[in-house]
């Protein structure tokens, strides 16, 4: 079968190419285990060299995901699945809103529409964030079940394309599912654009032996995942069967609720026998206002009723990250 990732080349892209590869399989659309044969890993630009861990079945492909034709071309066949994950996140879809709508929704329009136009019902994985929740009227704890009002545009299109799968998904067009996703960490390299980029940059420049300014006050709380059950959860999520996934395709995969000074208290006791940056407060009042708009918290027993994997400890990501990015 044929794999496409959108957003390929990027930091969970990659690491969800090289784990299907060490798979080898899928459940395809004919409900049986196939053999990966190709994977297209799709992004606006894509790296010069193959990165480690990717063979010869692996190609780059770069596009613009809002232009149709381009979409329609990488999904051309019936024997396929699709992990979107492209996409403009939080900061720059409020800096660029005609950018979000073009990306976020219009792009998402051009998958669907492709994965309807093959026989059969091909699978989909979507990529969804907990920042679909927001508003005044917000439960102290948000679950698959809480009304959506999203506070950004980032939001406001990733809600619109849960409903779209669930309804794509009731017409038979494909077999579409959304893993709603809390704050991913720990990412290495350069900062992103999204408002959350600092609940990485916070383990990630100290670890790096670089100060970092926390845009946020210390009792700031958010859910958050490591990147490797972001992974496993979002591939578990293609395998289940599409019918335990009843009218609504959208699950909040499992999360640990922390806040600011837990992830510097995770930081000291994981690694402060190492030479660590120093770590200051000063509130960034836009970063600040965006993720006040989020959820604090997040229950996920539909999730856990799927057997989707959950993280243990903050500690644990802490030191995975270690284990993946600074030690040899």
């Amino acid at each position: 079968m044929k794999v496409v990732i959108t957003g390929g080349a990027g930091f969970v892209g990659l690491r969800l190419a090289r784990h299907l590869l060490n798979r080898g399989t899928l459940i395809g659309p004919s409900g049986n285990q196939e053999p990966i044969e190709r994977l297209l890993l799709f992004d606006q630009t894509v790296p010069e060299f193959r990165p480690d861990g990717l063979d010869n079945r692996v190609e780059f492909i770069s596009g613009d995901i809002s232009d149709r034709e381009t979409v329609f071309n990488l999904i051309n066949q019936k024997d396929i699945s699709v992990f979107h994950l492209a996409s403009v996140v939080s900061g720059g879809g409020e800096k660029d809103f005609d950018l979000a709508i073009r990306v976020n929704l219009h792009g998402a329009l051009h998958i669907f529409e492709a994965l309807r136009a093959q026989e059969g019902s091909p699978r989909l994985v979507f990529a969804s964030s907990i920042a679909v929740f927001g508003g005044d009227t917000m439960p102290s704890i948000v679950s698959d079940n809480t009304k959506q009002t999203p506070q950004t545009t980032y939001g406001v299109t990733k809600s619109i394309c849960e409903l779209l799968i669930n309804d794509y998904s009731r017409k038979g067009f494909f077999d579409g599912r959304t893993a709603r996703l809390p704050t991913v960490i720990v990412r290495p390299g350069k900062p992103n654009a999204a408002a959350s980029s600092f609940v990485s940059g916070v383990f990630r420049e100290p670890l790096a032996g670089l100060d970092f300014v926390l845009p946020v006050a210390p009792e700031t709380i958010m859910p958050v995942l490591g990147y490797r059950s972001i992974v496993d959860g979002i591939i578990a999520l293609h395998e289940v069967p599409g019918d335990s996934l009843g009218t609504d395709r959208a699950i909040g995969l499992p999360s640990l609720t922390v806040t600011a000074q837990d992830m510097i208290d995770a930081l000291n006791r994981t690694a402060g026998h190492r030479r660590l940056g120093k770590i200051s407060v000063q509130p960034d009042p836009f970063i600040e206002a965006i993720c006040a708009g989020w959820a604090q918290d997040a229950a996920f027993d539909r999730a856990i009723g799927l057997e989707l994997p959950r993280e243990s400890t903050l500690d644990e990501i802490v030191q995975y990250y270690i284990e993946d990015y600074l030690d040899d």
